[in-house]
């Protein structure tokens, strides 16, 4: 049986929940700044399962990665160059998904994503003040595939019913407008134009394209 908390009338034990279902690698759901996500250990490969099932995703679109503060990227990843620093200091926290190296000697297993992770810090105080509790979370749209990702509580209870254990209710989304993805494993691309546009990224990684 699920559990619903509203996170703006008790935070902490909206928090408290989470931690333990992510704890017992079970899947949340829970708001960002874009739309709601369902969330699940990074490091346990058998909850990022459980994700990728709930849903029904294959392993070939491994889910990113919710991260609380930049100074987590040293933990998953080795090359920091000084664009990535950069443009994580000018848009995080916020809609700006980073493609990075994995360190390999961590053995996450998101799925089939080879040797690299996608990272975001979200623009959203609670979300932020979670990730610092359960640390990184693999997290993707709220939704069953070929469906709207969820804008609401009640919509990501609609598609995910009793696959996930605990929903973090914080109100309506902000809208379905998603992070923009660059990959900087190479040559700057942006992978997909979302909320964050060419033109600002360009002023902090030069030789940007888009794929």
């Amino acid at each position: 049986m699920s559990e619903t908390l509203d996170i703006r009338t008790d935070p902490e034990a909206a928090i408290q929940a989470a931690v333990d279902a992510v704890r017992d690698g079970e899947c949340i759901v829970l708001p960002t700044d874009t739309v709601y996500g369902i969330g699940a250990d990074a490091f346990s490969a058998d909850a990022v399962r459980g994700l990728l099932e709930a849903k029904g995703r294959g392993r070939d679109m491994p889910p990113p990665v919710l991260i609380a503060d930049a100074s987590v990227l040293r933990s998953l990843t080795d090359e920091l160059a000084d664009e990535v620093l950069a443009v994580a200091d000018a848009f995080w926290p916020g809609p700006l998904t980073l493609i990075l190296p994995l360190q390999p000697e961590l053995g996450l297993d998101l799925g089939d994503l080879g040797d690299t992770i996608a990272v975001r810090v979200p623009d959203h105080d609670f979300t932020r003040e979670l990730l610092r509790a359960t640390g990184p979370l693999a997290v993707s749209s709220a939704n069953t595939t070929g469906n709207p990702a969820a804008a609401s509580i009640a919509e990501a209870i609609e598609q995910l019913g009793d696959s996930v254990a605990v929903y973090l209710d914080g109100g309506p989304a902000s809208g379905p407008v998603p992070s923009t993805i660059v990959d900087l494993t190479g040559q700057p691309t942006i992978l997909r134009a979302g909320r964050i546009s060419a033109e600002a990224l360009a002023q902090h990684l030069p030789g940007l394209t888009e794929g």
